[in-house]
């Protein structure tokens, strides 16, 4: 790994915990003359590296109990890795357990300066921000309260205010700030790119795959303690909603590549509507393939393949799926996303509270998803996906991630991702005659 511009480097570190099936067990072998052992290694992170560069935001996902919050702690200092080194440049800011660093029985004043003599300030340096902290945090009279009586909102707001206001230049973050409501949260990542500006550091733990995109500049999917891979936010969750449906999990690796594999399925006519599209390299496609998505396309109201949409008309979009077994009431579903792939909206035949019936092999099924756009000028992608439950578990049978790039015109320039279609009154309450 280099050494320039690094705030954070992680290397090799792994973390190992001793498991006892009881608790006697623990002394049995701290006494045992030949030094028998009771318990198992546990390893919460195995063999974890990277490194993030100054004034980059990091995101960490994972399933729960995937090492996430202990490679915090680790960073952070609260614990010691087994095996590995950490190396971290500069004054580190942390938020992790929702109460951490914090007295119950003193009041919120008291806890910002306790708060701040922890992190290495003197009292007169945290003289000059108590103002700015007491008025993000924005909790009103309770800031004299002890906060024992705080609610997980109020603890939130403080401990982030506190975090945040102390000029740190890296600023480290778990799930805490979930708890938070919506316009607090808001003020928060505006403070992150204020950061960001500043090329100061943050990384966070997230189960958010929108904030993963919106505000990270990469991203790393943590899976039962190890490091599956590092890239992109998107890149990374879609690899993430991978993992969530244990498509890498009791397979081998032929069996995974064979997973990715796109397939070359045609219709027994000459009409191939995929071959319109341009091959996107980029398109994620995997699942059982018990059920397959052979072909796609979008139409216009005269049933016309096209590329290109004019919104506020009718668009269909359509794909054509071949069972290789018998399935009953599988989920057809579609996602549409911009270029930074932020899920714009989707849908699914469950949503729509459509009755998909039973399937057998060997049979095939055009699904048309028929709608009004009202998306705004731009590039987005289309995704598709057969799904289902068998004996209550969720299965993958084909996805198609960003399987189509399609372009949406307009007659007028709104803000944002749609149109409101807003009709607009003015009316006159008063007239004053200059003349």
């Amino acid at each position: 790994m280099g050494t320039d511009n690094v705030a954070i480097r992680v290397e090799n570190v792994t973390k190992i915990y001793k498991l006892y099936d009881k608790p006697v067990d623990r002394l049995k072998e701290s006494l045992h003359p030949f030094r028998k052992t009771y318990h198992q290694d546990f390893y919460a992170l195995n063999d974890v590296s990277f490194e993030v560069k100054n004034g980059e935001i990091l995101g960490l996902i994972g399933k729960n109990g995937s090492g996430k919050s202990t490679l915090l702690k680790i960073i952070t200092g609260i614990l010691q890795p087994t095996l590995g080194t950490v190396q971290v440049n500069g004054k580190v800011s942390a938020l992790l357990e929702l109460g951490a660093g914090f007295n119950p029985e003193m009041n919120g004043i008291e806890n910002i300066y306790l708060n701040g003599t922890i992190m290495g300030y003197t009292k007169e340096e945290m003289n000059g921000r108590l103002e700015e902290i007491i008025n993000f945090a924005d909790i009103g009279d309770f800031i004299y309260q002890p906060v024992k009586t705080y609610s997980s909102g109020m603890f939130a707001r403080l401990a982030f205010a506190v975090s945040i206001n102390v000029d740190p230049d890296i600023l480290i973050v778990d799930e805490a700030l979930a708890v938070g409501d919506a316009m607090f949260q808001l003020k928060c990542y505006r403070k992150f790119n204020e950061f960001r500006e500043q090329g100061k550091t943050i990384l966070f733990v997230t189960h958010s795959m929108d904030t993963l995109i919106r505000y990270c500049t990469s991203a790393i999917v943590l899976n039962e303690g190890v490091k599956i891979e590092e890239g992109s936010p998107k890149e990374m969750v879609d690899l993430y909603k991978r993992i969530t449906v244990n498509l890498f999990e009791g397979i081998d690796e032929k069996s995974r590549n064979e997973i990715s594999k796109p397939k070359n399925s045609l219709m027994e006519d000459d009409e191939v509507w995929k071959e319109l599209y341009e091959n996107n390299p980029q398109t994620l496609d995997y699942g059982t393939k018990e059920a397959e998505i052979f072909d796609y396309g979008i139409f216009d109201s005269a049933d016309r393949q096209v590329t290109d949409i004019c919104n506020y008309e009718y668009v269909s979009f359509k794909m054509k799926v071949r069972f290789h077994k018998d399935i009953t009431d599988p989920i057809f579903a579609l996602t549409i996303k911009d270029m930074k792939g932020y899920e714009i909206t989707g849908t699914n035949t469950m949503i729509e509270k459509v009755e998909t019936g039973t399937f057998y092999k060997g049979d095939e099924v055009t699904i048309s998803f028929n709608q009004i756009l009202r998306l705004n000028a731009g590039t987005y992608t289309l995704s598709l996906g057969c799904t289902g439950f068998s004996l209550e578990e969720f299965i993958v049978y084909h996805r198609l991630y960003d399987v189509i790039l399609f372009q949406v015109s307009t007659l007028k320039n709104t803000v944002g991702i749609f149109d409101m279609d807003s009709t607009v009154e003015v009316n006159r309450t008063k007239q004053v005659n200059l003349s």
